[in-house]
């Protein structure tokens, strides 16, 4: 039974389905429930290998499993191998080695969690979670100068960090929605980031735990977002001494779409009960399902963390789970010709700098268009996933914007043509391009895996907040 399910799991890892990692939409768990006891449920960690192969003859007198065993590991060690060869790290990101390890140590838990699934043990984005909860973001205690709570707003769970130095006035407030393609990501992942940020910038920082999918679909994440914010701003005075019209909302990856997402419902629905938010601070956000073959896709495709694939799987985890169109949308033929002239004047390589296109950019022309792709994904068209493509009437409302880009991101591309929008139709911008970074930096700024740009990167984001 193993030698068929290494062997299932081999051609998995080989197969355009394989590359997404495989994740389930079948998940019964609530996307709330602690992450440990999601895996306990499922049984992760009881794996009994005899149960699987200590029947077998062994001609030699080892322990029944280690043939078995061994064969499991070199498979894995070969497959994370494999997927290491695939991946192309550009020699302007320093210490390459670092970032090598850092995708091999994902690759080989998403691999171990693609078997305990076959097995029925554990789905993979359970144990996924599971490992990255307890073992990458263990749980600190508060530092000197910061009060950390955690609280419900509104229903949604949240960590505030307050600083704890006297005040002259009311503090400013930030608004955190953490990352992870609406599928992976916690307040505990990204603790030490709005640690950081509360610390530095003296900044009341909110970091909201929204549910992810593929329990909870759009618009959850959104809808979470919105309720968590929204319950701050009417409180921040009375109970936080915050002023509410100082608190911005941000976030990283899928956490920048829904800062941009939210800040566009606002601005649409603005009546004048609520204070609207202040600024949006984008930190390589994900801004449209359009066009994955922008220079940036087609120059980073396969820099880690971020794979120019894995962005239309994300996306359509957000959405539905329909995984069977990826292929179609990074050719491009979701988008109706229509569509496809009515979003160049927004997404079209003239609009990016000289030198965005200077490394391996050649132009794609798409030609075929399929209905059927279209009916499956065209809610990732709407303003509320893609805030690239809103009209300019909501853009124009938007506050105040701070973006971070990295030059080997995937995403690079969407965060420079968002401002350029927001510049052309007056919005304030404030620019911080990452010349050496790539997707995920501002989470490695501590430890022998850390890069001196992720200091760089969450720098400017404390030196832009202390300006609100």
């Amino acid at each position: 039974m193993l030698r068929k399910l290494l062997s299932q799991v081999t051609a998995d890892a080989s197969s355009p389905a394989g590359d997404q990692h495989h994740l389930s939409a079948q998940i019964s768990e609530s996307g709330r429930q602690d992450h440990r006891q999601a895996c306990l449920y499922y049984k992760v960690h009881h794996l009994d290998w005899e149960e699987y192969c200590g029947s077998q003859s062994l001609p030699i007198h080892f322990p029944p499993c280690v043939p078995t065993i061994s064969t499991f590991l070199l498979l894995l060690i070969g497959l994370v191998y494999s997927e290491l060869m695939n991946s192309e790290i550009p020699p302007g990101v320093p210490s390459q080695w670092k970032l090598h390890s850092i995708h091999g140590l994902f690759v080989g838990i998403a691999l171990v969690g693609r078997i305990f699934e076959r097995l029925g043990l554990c789905h993979q984005v359970v144990f996924t979670r599971w490992v990255i909860a307890r073992f990458l973001a263990p749980k600190k205690s508060a530092p000197p100068g910061l009060l950390i709570k955690d609280l419900v707003f509104a229903e949604v769970p949240v960590r505030v960090y307050q600083p704890t130095a006297p005040s002259a006035g009311k503090r400013r407030g930030l608004v955190y929605f953490h990352g992870g393609g609406w599928v992976m990501g916690s307040i505990d992942v990204y603790d030490e980031v709005c640690r950081y940020i509360a610390k530095e910038s003296e900044t009341t920082v909110v970091n909201v735990e929204y549910r992810l999918a593929p329990e909870y679909r759009y618009p959850v994440q959104l809808d979470d977002c919105h309720a968590a914010t929204s319950h701050f701003l009417r409180v921040a005075e009375a109970e936080f001494g915050v002023d509410p019209c100082r608190v911005a909302v941000g976030g990283d990856s899928a956490g920048g779409n829904l800062a941009a997402a939210l800040c566009q419902r606002m601005a649409e629905k603005e009546d004048g009960s609520l204070t609207a938010p202040c600024a949006q601070v984008l930190i390589y956000p994900a801004l449209q399902m359009a066009d994955f073959n922008l220079p940036s896709y087609q120059q980073n495709h396969a820099v880690p963390i971020l794979f120019r694939a894995r962005v239309p799987f994300y996306f359509i985890q957000y959405l539905n789970g329909d995984t069977s169109v990826i292929p179609d949308v990074l050719e491009g033929n979701h988008v109706p010709a229509d569509l496809k002239l009515k979003y160049r004047k927004w997404l079209s390589p003239d609009n990016l700098p000289a030198e965005c296109k200077a490394r391996r950019f050649v132009p794609k022309v798409v030609s075929s268009y399929d209905g059927e792709v279209y009916d499956v994904v065209k809610g990732g068209l709407e303003p509320a996933v893609s805030p690239l493509l809103a009209e300019d009437a909501i853009v124009r409302k938007m506050p105040p914007m701070f973006i971070l880009t990295c030059e080997y991101d995937v995403l690079r591309d969407d965060g420079i043509l968002f401002k350029k929008r927001l510049e052309d139709l007056g919005v304030p911008v404030t620019w911080q391009h990452v010349s050496d970074g790539f997707h995920g930096i501002i989470n490695l700024s501590n430890g022998w895996l850390s890069f001196p740009s992720s200091r760089l990167g969450l720098d400017s984001i404390v030196n832009y907040v202390k300006t609100l």
